[in-house]
């Protein structure tokens, strides 16, 4: 770990946003999700919320790998949980979706705790998120199709969100602390360990000043002997 890429981790989850966040509602599409974690990543959203589609993921380990591995997702089998989850934190929930009681998103005030959710490219946002949502939310356009691709369309947001919270200070003031904060620069710093703790259900082991693991090599004899420290993950 050079000390350069250790303040690049170190400076990045200074900025990360605890209260600005997607809730992707049946989004399917490989190339997609993988744009729309990119996204999440470039404005500083920590944790993602994704409601597993019907018919599964289209090639979304693969392509969606190494944005995965710097913002969190949190998967839910119905959009009511996710839902749910973001009201639980405060969240006001934001639907990307074309209604009567539409506004353009420029109005809407995102240094508020926020939910955007986004729909799948021919379905939308569900008829329960629609129905859940406190604002609904269009992009004006003015050509002849009539909306953005998803993934276009969360950007385009988000872009919005991050210039407002800019503009407040919030990406000076550090929101990640404590445990969650440590776990996340250890799987940054150390990816393939934080894999081995999660396979076999192990506590990560202490780093140092320098983001290294000191003794790694005994640390790896006692977790095969199973003497290493066992741990709950979140």
């Amino acid at each position: 770990m050079t000390p350069s890429r250790l303040a690049k981790f170190q400076d990045t989850l200074a900025r990360r946003q605890l209260d600005l966040t997607i809730i992707t509602d049946q989004v399917n599409k490989g190339q997609n999700i993988a744009a729309l974690l990119r996204t999440c990543d470039a404005v500083g959203i920590h944790r993602a919320h994704a409601v597993t589609p019907t018919e599964g993921y289209r090639d979304y380990g693969g392509t969606a790998r190494g944005s995965h591995q710097w913002v969190s997702v949190e998967q839910y089998a119905q959009v009511d949980a996710a839902l749910v989850a973001a009201k639980q934190q405060g969240m006001q929930l934001v639907a990307a979706h074309f209604s009567d009681a539409a506004v353009d998103f420029r109005e809407l005030d995102y240094t508020q705790p926020t939910a955007l959710i986004l729909g799948a490219e021919m379905e939308g946002v569900s008829p329960d998120a629609v129905a859940a949502a406190d604002h609904h939310v269009v992009i004006p356009m003015l050509g002849m199709v009539h909306s953005f691709n998803v993934s276009v369309a969360a950007a385009v947001i988000l872009l919005e969100a991050q210039r407002q919270r800019e503009l407040a200070g919030m990406y000076a003031k550090p929101q990640l602390e404590g445990r969650d904060y440590a776990d996340t620069l250890f799987r940054w710093c150390h990816p393939a360990i934080a894999d081995y703790c999660h396979r076999y259900g192990l506590q990560y082991p202490p780093m140092d000043e320098n983001a290294e693991v000191p003794n790694l090599s005994q640390w790896y004899a006692l977790a095969r002997a199973g003497t290493a420290k066992l741990r709950t993950f979140d």
